[in-house]
């Protein structure tokens, strides 16, 4: 299966979907941050990371753009919860950062998996 990296600064969100895609037989990597997730990716690739948007210091937003310079193929999901513009705007700007799926928290777990399904076809 894939090498899915999960970046989320909450530690459920992190955990649910790692027990959730773990499930499916997926290798998953968490990071608490941008810093680390990039860290991470340049370490061991990702076929595909699910990445917050709003998060302390380094921003989902600025982490997509570098892991989209690192990897141009890597497939991206971007995830936001409520925000000061709304989470729909925010994520609208992750589509043209590079992020492939979008999906407001909460989420339903079962069309994060028929994404990550889609987009590893």
């Amino acid at each position: 299966m894939a090498r899915i990296l999960i970046i989320d600064d909450e530690a459920g969100i992190r955990e649910t979907l790692s027990v959730l895609l773990e499930e499916d037989g997926h290798k998953i990597d968490l990071a608490a941050n941008g810093f680390d997730a990039v860290d991470m990716f340049k370490a061991n690739p990702a076929d595909l990371v699910i990445c917050d948007i709003m998060m302390p210091d380094k921003g989902g937003l600025e982490t997509i753009i570098e892991l989209r310079k690192l990897n141009p193929a890597v497939k991206i999901i971007a995830i936001s919860g409520v925000s000061q513009v709304g989470p729909r705007k925010i994520l609208d700007w992750a589509s043209k950062m590079g992020a492939h799926r979008t999906f407001s928290k909460p989420f339903v777990s079962t069309d994060i998996k028929n994404a990550i399904k889609e987009l590893l076809r």
